[in-house]
């Protein structure tokens, strides 16, 4: 029997070049997954670029846009504009140089604060600290030249106005943020800032040329007669439109925290003033259209003061007679105007002021204005005072609106710091009839023609308008030394386009007016030059040809005989 033996499981040795292959794939399967990985990392980080990178590229590209829009006048002429500036700072806690030598240089450099104010923040050890906001190109590059590696720059947007002083009550400032402080800069804040408005520059009413011709001329007469403020206005009697606003003293809007707090306030809108004398024209219309006055040829008992309860009304310079309406204007009498206004009565007298907004404070957009100090008690000494310009305070825009409605056939329009386009003037409320503004139209002319506005006369600009001088209320009284003189003019009287409106506040005499202080002396010349100079940029050109008929009203006036 044969036995069978179990033969030992056949041992398999594996080829070496399969086992190289085997590595090999290995290998190669973890170099794809490292790469595939490598891929994943890659992907995802463009997409991250593309989702964020790409909204911080489209920030950085929108700041290079504007970041306030431009304010421009009438004309198209930048008044401000945000321009790309520097700020300049220190990290004190790095400085590597001498602080005493480069407190010294920034001295030079900057001199808003001494070498010792320098000096004690390069020792302070402070991590930063600004030195200079808003600084332009060629100071940084100075401020660099003197080697201090702790000193930082940094790129910032910067307000600027490039006119400096003009219309700077007007336009206001910004802050350090660039939001809108004062003027219309604040008024236009959320236009000015609005990524879809601000590309496109805002235009105001102002026209630069006019602007800097009234503020110069009033600048001048300030000097001259010492005063301590002025201010002006050129108004579109059609429209509302404010071609010029100027208060003085002034500040520059680049440098607003420079000069006296004083200097910020703008007069024109935020300072009431009783305007004396310039309301006689207001209460002669007011009678006329209420039919108080029925006749230019009324008379008027001026033949001495008028006593009414414990005051005494008179006249500067007594014309010891019976008067007529327009002598009352031309010789600017208190007594016969305090009888006008006797006749017309409170109702009457409040009634009109109502219309003309006497009460509130001045239609136009600025945020800084002023209330009118208006009457508490109505008697009857309150009217007749109220008819010449005493006992109601208003501000000088207040009067330029009101002239605007005696010389346009009546109608008030709120003012506006706003270019209008043509045709879209607001169709504004009836206050005087067109007949009575015609008339009022004639005897402004007489005013200046024969009264005491004469030297405010422009050959061939046919001129028309009143002086009012005014003392200044105070400690319950009045102080005899202190006086507002005004003049409120409109021109050309045969088709009235502009009122313009100058005052000076104190005015002391000069050479120049012979010692005098009144209107007619020191305020009514100013009107004279600055319509003489703004007339013909206006279009309207001298013709000795045209003027507004007053030969009716010229036999009105008296003229003493030959001899007397």
């Amino acid at each position: 029997m044969t036995t069978l033996v179990a033969q030992p499981p056949r041992i398999r040795h594996q080829d070496p070049r399969q086992a190289s292959l085997v590595v090999a794939h290995q290998r190669l399967m973890m170099l794809m997954l490292l790469f595939a990985a490598v891929s994943i990392m890659i992907a995802g980080r463009l997409v991250w670029l593309s989702v964020f990178r790409d909204a911080k590229a489209a920030a950085s590209v929108s700041s290079l846009l504007p970041n306030r829009g431009d304010i421009v006048d009438r004309n198209g002429e930048v008044l401000a504009r945000t321009i790309d500036a520097w700020s300049i700072g220190v990290h004190a806690n790095k400085l590597l140089n001498d602080p005493e030598d480069v407190a010294a240089r920034l001295a030079v450099l900057m001199p808003e604060k001494t070498e010792a104010q320098y000096l004690a923040i390069l020792r302070s050890g402070v991590r930063f600290t600004y030195l200079r906001r808003r600084a332009m190109p060629d100071l940084v590059a100075q401020v660099n030249a003197i080697g201090e590696p702790a000193m930082a720059y940094a790129r910032e947007p910067e307000r600027l106005y490039p006119q400096t002083t003009l219309a700077a009550h007007v336009l206001g400032y910004t802050d350090f943020n660039g939001r809108g402080v004062s003027g219309m800069e604040r008024v236009l804040d959320g236009k000015l800032s609005n990524s879809h408005t601000r590309a496109n520059p805002v235009a105001l009413s102002i026209d630069a040329r006019v602007q800097a011709i009234m503020e110069s001329e009033l600048s001048a007469a300030m000097v001259d007669q010492r005063a301590i403020g002025a201010t002006g206005v050129v108004l579109d009697v059609h429209t509302g439109e404010i071609v010029a606003m100027a208060s003085l003293p002034v500040y520059n809007p680049n440098k607003p925290g420079e000069g006296p707090d004083d200097a910020r306030r703008n007069n024109v809108t935020q300072s009431v003033y009783e305007l004396g004398s310039t309301f006689k024209p207001i209460t002669v219309a007011n009678a006329l259209d209420s039919g108080t006055i029925k006749s230019l040829s009324q008379r008027y008992d001026a033949t001495g003061p008028m006593k009414v309860g414990r005051f005494t009304i008179h006249d500067d310079e007594p014309a010891g007679r019976w008067i007529n309406v327009v002598e009352t204007l031309i010789t600017s009498s208190n007594i016969a105007t305090a009888r006008i206004a006797d006749e017309l009565g409170e109702t009457r007298t409040a009634n009109l002021f109502h219309k003309l907004h006497f009460d509130t404070a001045p239609d136009v957009e600025l945020k800084e204005r002023g209330r009118p100090i208006w009457p508490k008690y109505w008697g009857r000494t309150t009217v007749m005072t109220i008819g010449f310009g005493h006992g109601m305070a208003v501000t000088p825009l207040h009067l330029a609106t009101a002239y605007a409605a005696l010389v346009n056939g009546g109608i008030f329009r709120p003012s506006t710091l706003l270019k209008i386009a043509p045709g879209n003037a607001p169709q504004g409320t009836r206050v005087f009839s067109q007949g009575t503004s015609d008339t009022m139209r004639k005897l402004l002319r007489m005013i200046v023609l024969d009264g005491t506005g004469r030297k405010a006369n422009v050959e061939g600009l046919r001129i028309g308008g009143k002086t009012g001088t005014a003392e200044k209320a105070s400690g319950g009284g009045y102080a005899h030394h202190s006086t507002v003189s005004t003049f409120a003019a409109a021109f050309p009287m045969d088709a009235p386009r502009y009122v313009v409106i100058a005052m000076l506040d104190e005015p002391k005499g000069s050479a120049a007016s012979s010692g005098q202080r009144t209107a007619a002396w020191t305020v009514a010349p100013v009107a004279s030059k600055v319509i003489a100079r703004i007339g013909p940029l206006l279009g309207i050109m001298t013709d000795s040809g045209k003027d507004i008929d007053v030969s009716a009203l010229t036999p009105l006036v008296w003229k003493p005989k030959a001899g007397n």
